[in-house]
């Protein structure tokens, strides 16, 4: 591996590392909890184990946690990213050697009990990371022995403290099948945002989610499955930004997700029955194009779903929704600073990135250092940069190949191509018997029952035979 491969490759595991610690102090670092409740909470999280970024089973210390919190408070999710410099062996081999040797002695013995043996032979030992690391390499890992976890019935105690996400395979418009991404307010049963689109991807999830949160406000949390759109680094990157708490549910294990559930079945059972986006279904409404989905889906959604008093709740989604509010709202900045895109990229020896087929002219200074390029996936033609989160201007367009992402596909389908007006069957048929009715008489291949000599020929006509005209006189 080359040394930029493994400075990009440092560099993704130090924000894997960010988000992580993000997400298991972002609960408790809530400034409405008071100090017994933050405790409580933190002493939680440090008896648990987790599974880090790299699939290892890990403890984190009350002592680490605290320190997370104070440094997000500090300064935000970037002071939780490590920084990824080069890393170098500073504990002894000779003690490494003993503790792979006291783990194969007794495999049940973990990195803990080792370094609290370590510590009482030698005096002092590595920290309980470093040894569950380095076990981890040498695949001496302790099976995992969790019981199963029993669930109760869940709900959110306020609005706004959990949404749920999710998507819905919608009907075919315009030849091209939809997707529908809703989010539900999990206290009120609220579709605090939604959007029908033409993909099930990241960019038709963003133009679901990001209105939704200028309109409705920052929930505290959002629960979410393993979809490929939900699992986009993106997402991430917008929570972390906005302080919203991304929890993904555990494959093969969709607890807690009945509610969305129950109401894409309202939806089909309400909306999409009475909706087609092809001819041929009486009693339904044709939908033209995308743009008439989604202005049909908010009038259901706003004027029938949200003012009728749901079976569980008792009440009104929207009402029981807007009961808790007012909810404060993101400043368009802040908004706009979380939906945009990042990609890393090596300046090159002329002081240019490429970047999606597309090169960019960026400051000189930048030479041979990684910087991040954040963009809007719609309009490649702006392009910010930044060097370790500090900004350095803006990149100047040198060439541009294309103007969106490629995955910012168009919502509008192609123009159906113009009609010639030709058929050419049917122009070969005109000719085919335009052909045989001058080279043959359809009535002398059915006989004549003897009219004209009795013979069943007729002037005039071609010999099937011979290939000449009959005359009177042959016809005789």
């Amino acid at each position: 591996m080359s040394a930029e491969d493994e400075q990009k490759t440092r560099a993704e595991r130090a924000r894997a590392i960010g988000l992580f610690r993000y997400q298991l102090i972002r609960e408790a670092a809530d400034q409405r909890h008071s100090t017994k409740e933050r405790g409580r909470m933190i002493r939680a999280i440090a008896d648990a184990e987790h599974t880090d970024p790299f699939g290892r089973r890990v403890r984190v210390s009350r002592q680490t946690l605290d320190r997370w919190i104070r440094d997000w408070r500090a300064g935000g999710f970037d002071a939780l990213v490590p920084s990824p410099r080069q890393p170098s062996m500073r504990t002894p081999v000779e003690v490494m050697e003993l503790a792979v040797a006291l783990r194969r002695e007794n495999p049940d013995r973990t990195a803990a009990g080792i370094r609290r043996i370590l510590r009482a032979q030698l005096g002092w030992s590595p920290d309980e990371r470093t040894l569950q690391r380095h076990f981890t390499r040498l695949g001496l890992t302790r099976a995992d022995t969790t019981t199963a976890t029993v669930f109760g019935r869940f709900e959110a105690d306020r609005p706004n403290e959990l949404w749920t996400g999710d998507a819905l395979h919608g009907p075919h418009v315009g030849g091209r099948k939809t997707y529908l991404f809703a989010f539900i307010d999990d206290h009120s049963r609220a579709l605090v945002g939604y959007r029908f689109g033409y993909a099930e991807d990241t960019v038709r999830l963003a133009a679901a989610l990001r209105p939704a949160l200028a309109s409705r406000g920052v929930p505290a949390g959002i629960y979410v499955d393993n979809g490929s759109a939900f699992v986009d680094a993106w997402l991430l990157r917008a929570c972390a930004k906005l302080g919203i708490k991304l929890t993904h549910s555990t494959p093969g294990r969709p607890q807690g997700r009945g509610k969305i559930e129950r109401v894409f079945r309202t939806v089909r059972d309400q909306f999409l029955v009475e909706i087609t986006g092809e001819p041929g279904h009486p009693g339904r409404h044709q939908v033209s194009d995308l743009l008439e989905l989604n202005r049909l889906f908010a009038a259901w959604a706003e004027t029938s779903y949200h003012r009728t008093v749901h079976s569980e709740t008792g009440q009104p989604p929207l009402a029981r929704w807007s009961a808790g509010g007012p909810f404060p709202l993101p400043a368009p900045a802040a908004l706009t600073e979380a939906f945009l895109w990042e990609e890393r990229r090596t300046v090159t020896k002329t002081a240019t990135v490429s970047l999606h087929s597309n090169t960019y002219q960026v400051d000189p200074g930048l030479v041979g250092r990684k910087v991040e390029l954040l963009f809007d996936p719609f309009d490649l033609t702006t392009v910010e940069v930044r060097l370790d989160g500090v900004p350095h201007g803006t990149a100047v367009p040198h060439h541009l190949g294309r103007h969106a992402h490629p995955k910012a596909r168009p919502e509008t389908p192609p123009a159906p191509p113009v009609s010639t007006g030709i058929n050419y069957a049917r122009l070969l048929d005109t000719a085919h018997q335009a052909e045989l009715a001058q080279r043959v008489n359809y009535a002398a291949l059915a006989g004549n029952n003897g009219r004209n000599g009795g013979d069943g020929e007729i002037p005039g006509q071609l010999d099937l035979l011979t290939g000449e005209e009959t005359t009177q006189e042959t016809a005789r």
